[in-house]
């Protein structure tokens, strides 16, 4: 059995997006395969291992193959679930098989594709078979230092998407003790990956891949492919069904007309039909689509866009204007108020218009019946936005994921055991959230915004400066941002000209913006049941008979109450008030 495979065809010019970690795996595994003079004259061991790890479909085969196929190297490639074998014993002569061969072809490049299917935690509840296979790999790991490959150095390279599962003793010094990270790439990356796999494509004219990249948030390397091939076939079926359509095609030899394959090129068309068509990986690591939300559909709440937009946006455009002034990421901001006020369309607003990943996580979606397995999701929640910054995490319903917890950690009050350890749960993931807002790891382009109707719920902790430390109330619109919000909505949906939506957002008295966006909805309804071409204010006012505010007058003020009491207890900080 060889592991041997022949020289990979990619090269560093098939890669893009990646410059930084392209760098840095050269300098690991180039200069000991082609300099190693330079570590055996200071007498010092080149590194043996390197673990890539990120999302599937980041580019971490590919990186792997392109060093590969430049340097030439005796290139030994397998799939770690491959060494596995059904008899007792045959995996670690595998293990053995693949490293001996390749200390017997040295200097080489030795891959590990899905390597923590091979290399889990060693533990009570494992297999004794993974035990035995992690020791083997341990060993054999040991067994390539210079020293003993007579100054040939073989260099292994190990991929997984999930570091955080290996056994410890593998990332030690001497193993794979040199780690690269690849996160989703950024609007500035999809562009120069989109422009690396369509190179080989005839494009139109003035083709613009500013305008796809900015589309494609979530997107990782393999996606932005699948969309270049799904887009060229969407050429192909345009020009094939003209082809079916002609009197030639009646003939299964007749030859393509020149003139048929002049208008047979990939337009921008045919890449936006092709963004309907592939679903990025993002979707399945736990990301959400960048909603197709921006400021001009909230319609109000200009005050509030301005707050965030400092505290997103332009730290996102501007990072060096910031730095220079020495103001950091602001480490989360928290949206409250009446319900349907538009706290959630404001977070999607900010991810579009950032153009940054985007994971929108309801409070609830995090809670587990498991001890533990709450604070794990919040850490791989946070690990992934790590991994793929700049990143927008979007928290609704606050409320229920950081309650207030119980005095001094303890369940002072009459409640079950089983009320008890509810709590006890709680408590465990409020402080796991703050752990992770306090940035103990280093949060890099992270930005945290949160959603809630009850403040007053929220664990104190969170909102002190520093986790929560900018608190923006969105209120009920007024009479001018209710009209603003009518036009917003208006813009979607046939409104006769002579139309007051001024009239119509005075007579609206105390509606919220979604109930606003339900009054539309029922004049559309009204007109069609009339037979009406357009709306008229005649449909808003029936509409407005049936549709009433959702919030009352006396919860409108009780949450104006609560944003002074929140000033209050804050020590009069000054607060973002439309």
């Amino acid at each position: 059995m060889t592991f041997l495979v022949p020289q990979p065809s990619q090269r560093y010019s098939d890669i893009g997006g990646i410059e930084s970690a392209l760098l840095l795996i050269r300098e690991l595994v180039e200069w000991p395969l082609r300099y190693v003079q330079l570590y055996t004259h200071l007498g010092v061991d080149p590194p043996r291992g390197i673990l890539l790890h990120g999302p599937s479909g980041c580019g971490k085969t590919l990186l792997a193959n392109a060093i590969a196929g430049e340097l030439g190297v005796p290139f030994l490639k397998v799939s770690a679930p491959e060494l596995v074998a059904g008899l007792s014993g045959e995996s670690e002569q595998r293990v053995r098989a693949l490293f001996e061969e390749a200390k017997l072809l040295a200097p080489s490049l030795v891959f590990i594709d899905e390597i923590d299917a091979i290399t889990s935690r060693r533990d009570a509840s494992s297999r004794e078979m993974l035990h035995r296979i992690v020791a083997q790999l341990l060993t054999c790991l040991d067994s390539i230092s210079l020293e003993q490959t007579d100054s040939r150095a073989v260099v292994v390279i190990g991929a997984t998407n999930r570091p955080e599962a290996l056994d410890p003793a593998l990332r030690r010094a001497g193993r794979f003790d040199r780690e690269i990270e690849l996160g989703a790439p950024d609007e500035e990356a999809r562009e120069k990956i989109l422009r690396c796999v369509s190179r080989r494509m005839l494009l139109c004219e003035n083709f613009n891949f500013k305008w796809i990249a900015r589309r494609t948030a979530g997107y990782v390397g393999a996606d932005l492919a699948a969309l270049a091939t799904e887009a060229a076939a969407g050429a192909i079926r345009r020009i094939g069904y003209e082809l079916l359509l002609s009197p030639s095609s009646a003939s299964k030899t007749a030859e393509l007309d020149v003139t048929k394959l002049d208008k047979l090129y990939v337009s921008m068309d045919d890449f936006q039909l092709a963004l309907g068509r592939v679903q990025p990986s993002a979707l399945r690591e736990g990301f959400s689509t960048v909603p197709d939300v921006t400021w001009d559909d909230i319609g109000a709440l200009d005050d509030l866009r301005g707050e965030l937009e400092m505290a997103v946006i332009e730290p996102l455009r501007e990072p060096e204007k910031f730095a220079r002034f020495g103001i950091g990421i602001s480490a989360g901001v928290l949206l409250y108020g009446p319900p349907g006020c538009g706290k959630t369309l404001l977070a999607k607003a900010v991810a579009n218009e950032s153009g940054a990943n985007f994971i929108s996580v309801k409070g609830p979606e995090l809670l587990d019946k498991y001890v533990g397995e709450s604070e794990r999701a919040v850490r791989r929640l946070f690990q992934r936005a790590r991994a793929s910054a700049p990143c927008v995490i979007f928290f609704d319903e606050l409320d229920a994921l950081a309650p207030r917890r119980a005095f001094g950690g303890f369940n002072v009050s009459n409640t079950s055991d089983n009320e008890a350890v509810g709590s006890n749960a709680s408590e465990r993931l409020v402080n796991q959230l703050l752990t992770e807002l306090d940035g103990i790891h280093p949060r890099k382009q992270v930005f945290v915004i949160a959603a809630t109707n009850r403040p007053d719920l929220i664990d104190t902790a969170m909102l002190r400066p520093g986790r929560f430390d900018k608190l923006l109330y969105v209120p009920l619109p007024d009479e001018f941002g209710r009209r603003a919000i009518l036009q917003a909505g208006a813009r979607r949906v046939p409104i006769d000209p002579g139309t007051n939506l001024g009239a119509v957002a005075a007579a609206a008295r105390g509606f919220s913006g979604a109930d606003l966006t339900a009054l539309i909805r029922e004049a559309a309804v009204c007109a069609l049941r009339s037979d009406a071409p357009t709306i008229t204010e005649d449909h808003f006012r029936a509409a407005l008979q049936s549709v009433l505010p959702s919030v009352s007058p006396r919860d409108a003020a009780l949450y104006d109450a609560m944003q002074q009491n929140l000033r209050r207890a804050r020590g009069h900080v000054r607060e973002n008030v439309v």
